[in-house]
């Protein structure tokens, strides 16, 4: 019995190791390829992930060939932008639909469902011919609206806040409190976790997006980082070190939120869970 425990933890670490070296691995290779100098061989064998003499040139090339960092305060730009009214709209929405009692409420809840059912490729072409409506192409605007609040945000918001104790509400009723002050002082301060998750996805999904800001700029200088990279590849294809620099740069941020916020992220995917 103990021989069979001793082997399955063995097994679990195995695996464990492997889903590491799987998920982890390309992003250390990547790390190591940006800071190897010129002389330094990248296709050696076995694979050296230590360069020898460490460099930070390549991140300054690849500011010498495009305006990266330009690119990258628009790809800010557009993600605080898009974690503010997906934290706005999507709490809003998902107290209303938990909360509140209307006519409507489950129908306005299935609507949010059926609309994770729609790919964005089915209605990319609605999009791009509402925002030249608008007058909006080619601004970041037009960049930020269609993701402004996401259906799965309000979704996980609504399963966070249907959790809460209804004793709670019931008793601030008593105290005299209205719907707002419900909202500010009792329900979103029980939620924070949810929060945490629903402004990491909306930062990772509008820092990464880049088949809408693709279609809707054509300015250069309003390109977002993942358009800028990509649209200058053809310069980088002969220099993998300038890829990886880049590749880096656009990361970063990524992790960076992710460590601050990682505490309330783990909290929060239990408290917006979403149920069958």
């Amino acid at each position: 019995m103990r021989t069979s425990r001793i082997w399955g933890r063995a097994l679990r670490y195995a695996v464990l190791l492997a889903v590491l070296v799987i998920t982890v691995g390309p992003f250390l290779w990547q790390l190591s390829t940006s800071l190897k100098g010129r002389t330094e061989d990248i296709y050696t064998f076995p694979p050296r992930l230590l360069p020898r003499q460490p460099t930070l040139g390549n991140y300054k090339g690849v500011a010498d060939i495009i305006p990266v960092w330009n690119y990258a305060l628009n790809s800010l730009t557009v993600a605080v932008t898009n974690v503010v009214t997906n934290l706005v709209g999507a709490s809003l929405a998902g107290y209303a639909l938990a909360r509140l009692r209307f006519r409507g409420r489950r129908a306005a809840a299935l609507a949010f469902v059926l609309a994770l059912l729609v790919p964005l490729e089915s209605v990319v072409v609605a999009q791009f011919t509402l925002m030249r409506q608008l007058d909006l192409n080619n601004t970041l605007v037009a960049v930020v609206l269609p993701g402004c609040v996401g259906a799965m945000n309000v979704l996980l918001m609504r399963n966070a806040f249907g959790q809460l104790p209804y004793e709670t509400e019931q008793a601030a009723v008593i105290d005299g409190a209205n719907v707002w002050q419900r909202f500010v002082r009792i329900a979103l301060p029980s939620v924070k976790g949810t929060l945490a998750v629903v402004a990491i996805f909306s930062f990772m999904g509008s820092w990464d997006d880049f088949l809408w800001p693709l279609i809707v700029l054509s300015d250069s200088s309003k390109f977002t980082l993942t358009v800028g990279l990509n649209y200058l590849h053809g310069t980088f294809s002969n220099n993998q070190r300038l890829v990886a620099a880049g590749t880096i740069i656009a990361v970063a941020p990524l992790i960076v939120m992710f460590a601050c916020l990682q505490r309330y992220f783990f909290r929060g995917v239990g408290e917006g869970a979403v149920k069958g």
